[in-house]
């Protein structure tokens, strides 16, 4: 989750603010060495490859911060996130894959980095490889689990994720239903919300919304880093040296990265990527073969796909995209349930031949699951387009009505699960419609323009 303050750091790099500026802020970086004394590494590609790791570091949070946003308990010094950036060699492009954190892994032997117990290989969870040898057993982990290797570390912590948001004025975040999670305290109504940092530091951390659990907070955290990016390069904090100063160092207040990251490299970052955009990035996650993959004294664990998994990180080697890019589709209002889920039955309630076929050509085109064989039925004088529906189907429902603009939806117990759309004499389009993150692509890959807020 405070993986996006990290890719802030990426974005904002250095872009016409000069070398007196960021060597300050260099200066004020904690240095790790993820990379001591490590042996049979995978061969570097083109491109660069960041490993951003978001710890549950909670230290400088004040005990009124951690009951408002819900953040008791003792933290388990390990990695709540974990995610692979990686830059494309032009440095036009970022794709930034979510490692769960749950992730059936393979530790290389090792020694604890608090005990200074040898210990053999053995399986854990992925994010106990931080807690058991911290950065440098992390990064061997990930290498030998993807054969991507890693150029840089950063990793950041609650605190630095609360005061970035803040600094930036906010980020905005689109849903097209409700998001409560009492673990969390998040609330959110459908629509449009500005979230300050602790509003946003709940959105990123709930996981008790629905069944995807981790996964889908995967998702949300994606679409946040892709609201951050469209928040940093449409607020000018990129060339405006006050700005960018304050936002960096709200970044790099409470991160820690490897020493070779350091004033140069973020000098050519800021040069090479003055122009990015939402556009510019695409997300994914690790393509799964099994969500509840039981391992004795370990508890359940997600398995990789390792054919899929190994097919998405040699595009990573190879400074490949994860997915062609779709088509350019117009502006789609954002629904609850995808158009491809929901079976329509379009009827003619008018004097107007072919009606009905238009009206269900144009549902089917935005992809509803029309039935191809509209039909007359009912008054053939109705003015207004209807839907009609069985309650136990009325998030559909309201999905179909959202690509009707105007129409009367009217509730049928016992209908079933087929939709059915009376067209009046009002029809005179249908409007786009998207579930969120519907465009996913291979690998489940997305893009940003895709997902942040129209």
């Amino acid at each position: 989750m405070r993986v996006a303050t990290g890719l802030s750091v990426l974005v904002l790099g250095a872009g016409g603010i000069g070398h007196a500026v960021v060597s300050g802020l260099e200066t004020g970086i904690e240095r790790v060495d993820p990379f001591k004394d490590m042996k049979n590494r995978p061969p570097g590609g083109h491109g660069l490859n960041f490993l951003l790791v978001g710890t549950d570091g909670r230290d400088e949070i004040t005990p009124a911060e951690k009951k408002k946003y819900k953040l008791g308990g003792a933290p388990c010094h390990c990695t709540d996130t974990l995610m692979l950036v990686h830059l494309s060699a032009d440095r036009q492009r970022a794709s930034v894959i979510s490692l769960p954190r749950d992730s059936y892994a393979e530790l290389p032997a090792h020694t604890d980095a608090t005990t200074g117990k040898e210990h053999s290989a053995h399986p854990v969870k992925l994010n106990a490889a931080y807690a058991e040898g911290g950065p440098q057993l992390t990064v061997r982990t990930v290498e030998q689990m993807t054969g991507v290797k890693i150029d840089h570390y950063l990793e950041v912590d609650f605190t630095s994720f609360m005061k970035t948001v803040d600094t930036l004025g906010g980020v905005e975040i689109c849903t097209a239903k409700p998001l409560k999670d009492s673990y969390t305290g998040l609330d959110l109504a459908p629509g449009t919300h500005e979230l300050d940092g602790g509003e946003a530091l709940r959105y990123v951390r709930s996981r008790h919304l629905d069944g995807a659990a981790d996964l889908g907070r995967m998702q949300r955290q994606q679409r946040f880093m892709a609201a951050l990016v469209k928040r940093t390069a449409s607020s000018g904090v990129l060339m405006n040296p006050m700005k960018f100063q304050q936002v960096a160092a709200s970044v790099l207040e409470s991160a820690r990265a490897d020493k070779g990251f350091g004033t140069k490299q973020m000098l050519e970052l800021g040069r090479a990527m003055r122009g990015f955009t939402p556009a510019s990035s695409e997300f994914a996650s690790v393509p799964l073969e099994e969500k509840g993959h039981q391992v004795k004294g370990i508890g359940s664990t997600v398995k990789w796909d390792a054919e899929k998994a190994k097919k998405m990180f040699q595009a990573l080697r190879e400074d490949r995209p994860l997915a062609p890019r779709p088509p350019k589709r117009p502006e789609a209002t954002l629904v609850d349930v995808a158009p491809e889920q929901i079976r329509v039955q379009v009827y003619n309630g008018t004097p107007r031949d072919g009606l009905g076929q238009d009206v269900d050509a144009a549902l089917r085109s935005t992809g509803f699951d029309t039935t191809r064989s509209p039909l007359n039925g009912g008054p053939h004088d109705l003015r207004r387009t209807v839907v009609t529906y069985d309650p136990r189907w009325d998030r559909s429902a309201k999905s179909l009505a959202a690509a009707l603009p105007g129409c009367e939806l009217r509730a049928v117990k016992g209908q079933g699960g087929t939709m059915k759309v009376t067209a009046g004499s009002d029809f005179t389009k249908v409007r786009q419609v998207k579930a969120e993150d519907s465009r996913r692509g291979e690998f489940g890959t997305v893009t940003g323009d895709q997902v942040v807020c129209p």
